[in-house]
């Protein structure tokens, strides 16, 4: 069966690219329940009393539409929105995830019981809202990386890739770090359970019982988890000397200044023409947009960054009402 207008050839308004897939929307579906739970979206006192008796047969039809310049994000969400809260409600549009929106473009048109369209309404843009506004900053430091270079063997000279983190909302993690890919960029581990990483306090705590030895611990990582990627945090020159030599995936360079990136970039190009195997190299701590191209230009092959979900504005999204109501509101 084709899919329907506006809709990609997975069921959801998104390009197939983005995987917007079973942990979002079981993810969604809590989210929903709980944002329509506080809202009260069932007892909505003013629609209800406005439109209430003969008047519940009232329906309108109203436009999500882009208030600023950004990219397209969560109309998934605001799919599962009305198909479990609004079952009166026929969504329609071309527009998808990913999609560039200029002020006034439309997101998704509506056609409704007024009563469900404007119970829902906060929700849907508090959705729209957030998930665009993470997509749409993260387009902007996509865009800085443009043209970059590296020498590093995940990339290949193909440029300078970004990462998001684990600073996401508590119970947005699957949605926000979808917003990150559909901006452009890439996640970092997902939980706890899916990379060895070994972090700036997981040593503190070795250290001071007596028990680092990172060479030791690299073993004992890769005996207790074998196959999945391991990679090791420094926050000094010293640290990433002898990180450089056990075999680690990746090297997580922390809070090191663009100086500092560049010298581990040559020390790895170094240790690679003795035919040694290398690590990928990732910079993080401190990153900011105006520095974002500097530090990728040393060909260090990730920068991540916390910002790109905890501090993202949410983009402007409004709903517009764009025909009166008219009778026959259900499908």
């Amino acid at each position: 069966m084709p899919a329907p207008q506006g809709t990609a050839a997975n069921g959801f308004r998104t390009r197939q690219r983005y995987l917007f897939q079973d942990n979002e929307l079981a993810e969604s579906r809590w989210l929903l329940a709980k944002a329509c739970e506080e809202d009260h979206v069932t007892a909505d006192v003013t629609s209800l009393g406005l439109f209430g008796g003969v008047a519940s047969r009232l329906a309108v039809r109203g436009t999500f539409v882009a208030r600023e310049t950004g990219v397209a994000c969560g109309l998934p969400v605001v799919e599962e929105l009305f198909r479990s809260f609004g079952p009166g409600v026929r969504l329609s549009g071309d527009c998808l995830d990913g999609d560039g929106l200029s002020p006034g473009d439309s997101l998704l048109e509506v056609v409704g019981p007024a009563v469900e369209v404007l119970a829902l309404e906060r929700v849907a843009l508090n959705m729209l809202g957030r998930l665009c506004g993470i997509a749409s900053g993260v387009a902007e430091w996509v865009a800085v990386l443009q043209g970059t270079g590296s020498q590093g063997s995940e990339l290949g000279g193909g440029g300078t890739r970004l990462y998001d983190t684990r600073k996401t909302t508590a119970g947005w993690r699957y949605l926000e770090k979808y917003a990150v890919r559909v901006g452009g960029a890439e996640n970092h581990r997902m939980h706890l359970a899916d990379q060895l990483l070994v972090k700036d306090n997981h040593i503190a705590v070795l250290e001071a019982g007596g028990h680092w030895d990172v060479a030791t611990q690299v073993v004992a990582l890769r005996r207790s988890s074998p196959g999945l990627f391991l990679e090791v945090e420094v926050d000094r020159r010293e640290q990433f000397s002898e990180v450089l030599l056990v075999g680690v995936d990746a090297v997580l360079l922390d809070n090191f200044d663009v100086e500092s990136v560049r010298w581990a970039v040559e020390q790895r190009r170094l240790r690679a023409a003795t035919g040694a195997p290398t690590p990928l190299l990732e910079a993080s701590g401190g990153v900011r947009l105006e520095t974002l191209r500097q530090l990728a230009e040393t060909g260090v092959d990730r920068i991540s960054v916390g910002r790109l979900t905890h501090s993202a504005s949410d983009l402007d999204v409004g709903l517009d009402i764009v025909a009166a109501p008219i009778e026959g509101a259900r499908k």
